[in-house]
């Protein structure tokens, strides 16, 4: 298995930035770390709440073919 070095790392983030721009990809940066925090907050508040998301799942179990029979109807 090949080790990757630093420089090809660099010349992998020079083309990624020449490809995507800077303005996109802090875009997509800060995106990604505004669903994180999303994503712990809602892992937080989850127990405050007192509810269990398993109560609450229903389980619906059919065949395939009763599925794409539904769908065709629609």
């Amino acid at each position: 298995m090949a080790d990757i070095s630093i420089w090809q790392l660099l010349i992998i983030a020079l083309i990624v930035i020449v490809l995507f721009g800077t303005k996109k990809l802090s875009g997509i940066g800060s995106d990604l770390g505004t669903a994180i925090q999303g994503f712990k907050k809602s892992l937080k508040e989850e127990p405050a709440t007192g509810n269990s998301s398993h109560d609450n799942n229903v389980v619906v179990t059919e065949s395939h073919s009763d599925t794409t029979k539904d769908i065709n109807k629609v």
